[in-house]
């Protein structure tokens, strides 16, 4: 037999789906984590093959040599971007729940894949109310000085200038999110609508 690579448009063949990637971006305590959990669900429950990477399970893991300095940030994404992009590439819908603060970071992971591949999501949450919803306290060790380059406090987020959805969820409930980015995903014509009971 002869030794061909198995090519990711033979893949997606072979399951019926595309791989791309959903990147869930904003601030901590924003909502990414609960807002890609149940996407992952719901999108699984509908028979798509997905899988969620979040921030901290990274952290502990694979990246777990990496601490918050700003080039630690950026390596910290880079290896996440390639773990994902390894994942689309076998045909699944990869959801990525991690703060990314950097654009540029971001802007990179969609400039290295096919146009359509990547949706970047907004999860756009005013910072005091981040801080409310703060349960391990981290935003107060930030102000304090006892936790230092936070996110929002003393290292900065810069916004996504045209991301495909943009949820405002101290406005929005989990249902209305996740309603936004499957229709996004629907329309796109990445997925055909889930069924209506899953959840």
């Amino acid at each position: 037999m002869k030794a061909e690579n198995v090519t990711q448009q033979e893949r997606e063949l072979k399951i019926d789906q595309q791989g791309v990637i959903i990147w869930l971006t904003g601030l901590s305590g924003a909502g990414k984590t609960t807002l890609g959990t149940v996407l992952t669900r719901k999108l699984f429950e509908s028979g798509f093959l997905v899988y969620m990477l979040d921030g901290d399970k990274i952290r502990q893991g694979l990246n777990c040599d990496l601490g918050f300095s700003p080039e630690d940030r950026k390596e910290n994404i880079r290896r996440v971007a390639e773990v994902a992009k390894l994942f689309a590439d076998s045909g699944f819908l990869v959801v990525v729940a991690f703060i990314s603060p950097f654009r540029a970071g971001r802007d990179k992971v969609r400039a290295e894949l096919q146009q359509g591949r990547f949706v970047e999501v907004f999860v756009d949450c005013p910072l005091e109310v981040c801080e409310i919803r703060d349960s391990k306290g981290l935003y107060a060790k930030a102000k304090s000085g006892k936790l230092k380059d936070f996110t929002g406090i003393s290292s900065p987020y810069e916004n996504p200038l045209s991301p495909e959805v943009h949820l405002q969820t101290h406005k929005m409930g989990i249902d209305e999110c996740i309603t936004k980015i499957v229709d996004c995903l629907v329309d796109a014509e990445v997925i055909e609508n889930p069924k209506p009971d899953a959840k």
